[in-house]
């Protein structure tokens, strides 16, 4: 139970485990943009959930496509910025009234005024760090390492090619019945990636 929970979270982060024999998965080239947009959304009707899609640029639609809905990332800045406000609301009553409280013309220990400034400032400044961080952990990065970096093909994701990976860990994945599948949607070419290289599926 506690195993599956911890798959499913790492594959909302876009971190795939191989299944028992090392395989990864299954990287399918498309020819344009448009035919890996379909390829996405007729992977996505099939029941697959665990794969991803690579392209040189953003595809407008492909969110929709691969069914992922709003970024969370914005619950992470929201804790950030709550964090901020709370930590400097704290400091700002602590020094000032309970740590080294001064008497001035008889103004009170602590009040909210004159801590507004230091309050934004925390608010905005934990706010950007749990949206840098939140972005972080949501897309699994820093990431070095990824088996899909033995197909020599993929090295043109980032040029001029389309990819779209199944993941071994998606309960629906069998390497046969996947690689028809892809190529009953138009893929011109399908490898299988295992931990240790890839072979043409």
């Amino acid at each position: 139970m506690l195993d599956e929970l911890l798959r499913e979270i790492k594959a909302m982060m876009g971190i795939y485990d191989s299944d028992a024999d090392q395989v990864y998965g299954l990287l399918a080239e498309f020819p344009d943009p448009g035919a890996l947009l379909h390829a996405a959304e007729a992977v996505r009707e099939e029941g697959y959930s665990h794969f991803d899609t690579h392209s040189p640029f953003p595809i407008h639609g492909m969110d929709d496509a691969m069914g992922l809905g709003n970024s969370k990332v914005g619950y992470f800045t929201f804790l950030g910025g709550v964090t901020g406000l709370a930590t400097a609301t704290l400091l700002q009553w602590w020094t000032a009234a309970v740590d080294y409280p001064l008497n001035i013309s008889g103004k009170p220990f602590f009040a909210v005024e004159p801590s507004v400034p230091i309050m934004f400032e925390l608010t905005v400044l934990f706010a950007a760090f749990g949206a840098v961080g939140g972005m972080l952990a949501l897309n699994g990065l820093p990431r070095p390492y990824n088996p899909l970096f033995y197909s020599e093909r993929f090295e043109g994701a980032s040029d001029d090619r389309f990819f779209l990976h199944i993941a071994a860990s998606d309960d629906q994945f069998d390497a046969e019945e996947t690689a028809r599948m892809l190529r009953s949607i138009g893929a011109l070419h399908i490898e299988l990636v295992q931990d240790d290289g890839v072979a043409d599926a």
